[in-house]
């Protein structure tokens, strides 16, 4: 059975929000945006990736974020694993599971797989202590 319309949109929006929260509003808000050509890609990114698969009950968001992070760094695709990386901390994993994470990887996708994770991990993870720090320090907007 075909989704209805209504259910395609349900899908959109529910990834739209998710994909925000873990990839971040300016990563979404920029990436590919404006150019028509990439307009059936996005759609189907946040439509099935993000609505239909991230949205699922079966696993927590920390857990789809570790998938992630393992299948990205055996696939060799630096730049979608350090956004991966940087959503699964934001999903609450830790740089210390991130690094196991990289450890597994090492043994089962090769040793330069492992460092160049462990090295995209320690860049990312310092990157957002440093965000959370200066978020911290920074003034109320309350007054």
């Amino acid at each position: 059975m075909e989704p209805s319309q209504g259910d395609g949109a349900d899908r959109y929006a529910a990834g739209d929000r998710i994909r925000r929260q873990v990839l971040g509003d300016q990563y979404v808000n920029t990436m590919l945006r404006g150019w028509e050509p990439a307009k059936p890609l996005l759609d189907l990114i946040t439509e099935f990736s993000w609505g239909t698969i991230w949205t699922r009950e079966g696993l927590d968001l920390r857990t789809r974020s570790l998938l992630n992070v393992g299948m990205l760094a055996a696939l060799n695709r630096p730049a979608e694993l350090r956004l991966h990386v940087g959503g699964a901390l934001r999903n609450g994993c830790t740089p210390e599971e991130l690094a196991e994470v990289a450890l597994q990887a090492a043994v089962y996708a090769g040793v330069p797989v492992g460092i160049d994770t462990m090295k995209i991990i320690r860049e990312e993870a310092e990157s957002f202590e440093a965000e959370a720090g200066a978020a911290a320090e920074a003034p109320s907007a309350e007054r």
